[in-house]
């Protein structure tokens, strides 16, 4: 009993942690369905398409209930001739007309006929709708470079803070050995202290490469849409996604605008403003609308209307309402020109934005090749830093070399090995970069 509980625990743990850690296409493919500026985006496509439904209902029948109810208080009074009932001429009787409690009950069913701008509505509606889901699709692109980035910011720091602790082990066996010889009398006090400002500055950066770690993971979590208070564990390394970012096809790749996520959002906009317009022209077409009322009425001085000898007066009525606008002092004329002014400035926004992401690419692919390069060149410079250090150790325990020829060695080492690392992140951001640029999903 005791070992199925262990076995049990054991497999809820594994399922655990199998299931927060991720590779980066792990990560992109969690942080497209649940990053909050996704959610965010679903519920605007929700909200476009309610809001579509709400147009699509002032076209179609309408039924409304009234029921009121009066009570006079103090019933008005009307003075009519008073030789109508018999008395003297010129003289007036007080008279109430009415009942004193009334109760009417309706119901009115409208129906609109026509109306231009209600049809230009429906196809508003539909581009509102676009527009979301176009803003969705943009999100989860913009979302897709944000978690690559991410990603390698925290694969930057695991392994610097490797690359740190392992000097500084190196560095500490150096120090050690180097008080040796001192005791010894075949190096300086100054050489010790030499190394142990290196050794300082080591364990300084190692210290704020873990609180970036930290930092870093967070980030993550965030941009995932994952609670801080979850541990997380990434699969990849930089290796691995120096390998994969490296795709020189990127930079020979066609560039089709027309399926640019800007670009149909702009395509978008200028139909919006397509519409604009001929909601302007449409209103100086006439509406055109129908209706029927029934209703009930009942009367008395006392309130009896729950009584079944009450009687209840019926009446009914079909009316048809067509408004016709003739003239507004060439405010409708003022609206229209407007909306053509806007839909110009719209074809302009597009042109602007056909020659910015054809620059876009370009730049993009530049930046990518630099980083290509820089990779190949960043780790070339760390073998020979590596070579170098090594020589002027054998050299300065050996007796031949000074501890500032060795320090100045190691700080380039050093220098050189973070540099093939941010060259290594510097890939896979240009490469989201230009994937982003070239509309790569």
């Amino acid at each position: 009993m005791k070992k199925t509980i262990i076995y049990i625990f054991l497999g809820i743990s594994f399922f655990g942690n199998a299931q927060n850690s991720y590779n980066l296409t792990e990560a992109i493919a969690f942080a497209t369905e649940n990053a909050y500026v996704i959610k965010n985006a679903k519920l605007d496509i929700d909200k476009a398409q309610k809001k579509k439904w709400e147009t699509t209902t002032m076209g179609l029948p309408q039924i409304n209930g009234s029921v009121d109810y009066q009570n006079f208080l103090k019933q008005p009074v009307s003075l009519l001739p008073a030789e109508i009932f018999g008395g003297p001429t010129g003289t007036f009787a007080e008279v109430s007309f009415g009942t004193k409690q009334n109760l009417n009950a309706s119901a009115t069913l409208s129906q609109l006929l026509f109306d231009g701008s209600y049809l230009v509505g429906l196809q508003s509606a539909k581009v509102y709708l676009k527009i979301s889901e176009l803003t969705k699709e943009k999100t989860k692109i913009g979302i897709k470079e944000a978690v690559i980035n991410a990603y390698g910011n925290v694969l930057l720091a695991k392994e610097s803070i490797q690359i740190l602790e392992s000097n500084l082990k190196l560095m500490t066996k150096n120090i050690q050995d180097t008080k040796k010889i001192f005791e010894n009398g075949f190096a300086e006090e100054q050489d010790v202290e030499q190394l142990q400002i290196t050794k300082s500055s080591i364990e300084s950066q190692l210290s704020n490469a873990k609180r970036m770690l930290s930092l870093a993971k967070n980030m993550l979590k965030l941009t995932m849409g994952i609670s801080m208070n979850e541990t997380i564990t990434l699969k990849d390394t930089l290796d691995i996604l120096a390998l994969q970012s490296s795709d020189l096809e990127l930079t020979i790749q066609d560039f089709n605008i027309d399926n640019h996520i800007d670009y149909k959002m702009e395509k978008n906009a200028i139909h919006a403003k397509e519409l604009l317009l001929k909601l302007e022209k449409s209103k100086y077409l006439p509406s055109l609308s129908t209706f029927v009322n029934i209703g009930t009425k009942a009367n008395n001085d006392k309130f009896t209307f729950t009584n079944t000898n009450q009687r209840w007066f019926a009446s009914s009525i079909f009316g048809v309402s067509l408004n016709v606008p003739i003239f507004s002092s060439f405010k409708r004329k003022s609206r229209v020109a407007q909306a053509k002014i806007a839909l110009e400035q719209e074809k302009t926004n597009l042109t602007e934005i056909e020659q910015k992401l054809q620059l876009q690419v370009a730049n993009a692919k530049n930046s990518y090749q630099f980083a290509l390069d820089n990779l190949k060149i960043a780790k070339d410079r760390m073998a020979l830093a590596e070579r170098i250090e090594k020589k002027e150790k054998i050299k300065f325990f050996e007796g031949v070399g000074s501890s500032f020829n060795l320090t100045q060695a190691q700080a380039q080492l050093f220098s050189t090995q973070q540099n093939y690392l941010q060259a290594i992140v510097n890939i896979i951001s240009t490469k989201a970069k230009l994937e982003t640029a070239l509309n790569i999903k």
